[in-house]
C-alpha cells in the first residue's frame, strides 16, 4: 500500500473540518484578546455542548484551550481542532490591533499537530501600521503547512486606519482581504459580511478555495444571524467561522444546530436526531427516503 501524499493528507483533514465542501467553525479564542468574555468562563462545559449533537465541523482556540478540552469532546464529534496562532490584547495600546505570531514560524505548526490540531489559522488586521509584520508571519506559515499537509484558515479583516478602498469596491476591500488569502496560500479564508448578496458575490468569486463568513458583534436577534448566514451561502459562501453569535448564547449547541442546518442542508436539533417535517411526507416510507437523501447528500459531498 503505497504512503499517503502531503496533498492527500492535507485534503483528508480539510474535509473532515469541511466535510460536505462546506464548514460550520467555532472560534472560541477572544479570551485571550478580552476578558471577561461572556460564555466562556466554562470551556469544558462548552465544548461539551457544542459537541453533544452533530455539533460544529471545528473548534478553533489558542493552545490552553486546545490542550485542556480536547477530551471535553463528545465521542461522536466528527470534526476537528484548528489552533490560532495570532494573539494581541487590549492592553497594547496603539498596536492592540497588531497580531503577532506566537511563536516561531518553523515549529508552529508542528507544535499545532503534536497538540492534536489538525488545521490552523493566522490573522491579518488590512490597513493596520503593523500589515507587513502579520503578511509576513501568514506568509511563513504557510509555507510550514505546506511541507505538513495542514490547512491554514486567514482570517484577513479590512479595519486599520490606513486602509485604502479602490473607488468603486462595493465591499469595501473584504474581496481584496480574501483574495489576499489565496494569493498567500491560505486553503481556507474568514472574512466579514458586507451586507448584501450583490457585494459578498463579488467576494466569493474572487478567489478559488473555500470563504467562510465571520459572525460579527453579538446580536440580540439570532434569527437575523440566520437571515444573515442564508444570505451569505447564496452569494457563494462556504460556511461560518462564528463564535460569539454562538458561545455567547444561552444555548449554544441549539444556535449551532440551526446554522449546520443552513450550512449543511440538513435538520438537525440540538440533541442530534434528524428533523423532518410528517405533514409533508404522505407514509412512512416517504420518510425514510426524505431522510437517506438528506444524509447521502452529507456524505458524498
Amino acid at each position: 500500500m503505497s504512503e499517503i501524499t502531503v496533498d492527500e493528507l492535507k485534503l483528508e483533514r480539510l474535509k473532515q473540518l469541511l466535510p460536505t465542501g462546506r464548514g460550520v467553525w467555532i472560534p472560541i479564542d477572544h479570551g485571550a484578546s478580552d476578558w471577561p468574555v461572556s460564555g466562556l468562563s466554562d470551556v469544558g462545559s462548552l465544548v461539551s455542548q457544542l459537541t453533544s449533537s452533530r455539533g460544529p465541523d471545528a473548534i478553533l482556540s489558542h493552545r490552553g484551550p486546545l490542550s485542556h478540552h480536547q477530551s471535553d469532546t463528545r465521542e461522536n464529534w466528527r470534526g476537528g481542532w484548528v489552533l490560532h496562532l495570532s494573539v494581541s490584547t487590549r492592553h497594547g495600546g496603539g498596536k492592540s490591533d497588531f497580531k503577532v505570531l506566537a511563536g516561531e514560524p518553523s515549529n508552529v505548526v508542528v507544535s499545532a499537530l503534536e497538540r492534536g490540531a489538525i488545521g490552523v489559522s493566522v490573522q491579518v488586521n488590512l490597513g493596520n501600521e503593523n500589515e507587513p509584520e502579520m503578511l509576513e508571519f501568514l506568509a511563513s506559515v504557510s509555507d510550514e503547512c505546506h511541507f505538513l499537509g495542514v490547512p491554514l484558515l486567514g482570517m484577513i479583516y479590512p479595519r486599520g486606519p490606513n486602509l485604502n478602498v479602490l473607488e468603486g469596491d462595493e465591499t469595501n476591500a473584504v474581496a481584496h482581504a480574501a483574495r489576499i488569502g489565496w494569493e498567500l496560500g491560505c486553503d481556507v479564508v474568514k472574512v466579514p459580511w458586507t451586507g448584501s448578496i450583490e457585494s459578498f458575490q463579488q467576494v466569493t468569486s474572487s478567489v478559488p478555495i473555500p470563504v467562510l463568513v465571520s459572525g460579527g458583534s453579538k446580536q440580540d436577534d439570532f434569527k437575523s444571524v440566520v437571515r444573515a448566514v442564508r444570505a451569505a451561502m447564496a452569494a457563494g459562501a462556504s460556511g461560518v467561522c462564528m463564535g460569539r453569535q454562538i458561545f455567547s448564547d444561552s444555548d449554544p449547541a441549539a444556535r449551532v444546530a440551526e446554522i449546520v442546518e443552513v450550512v449543511h442542508g440538513i435538520p438537525w436539533d440540538a440533541d442530534g436526531r434528524f428533523k423532518f417535517d410528517s405533514d409533508e411526507a404522505d407514509d412512512l416510507e416517504d420518510l425514510v427516503e426524505s431522510f437517506r437523501d438528506s444524509l447521502g447528500k452529507f456524505g458524498n459531498n
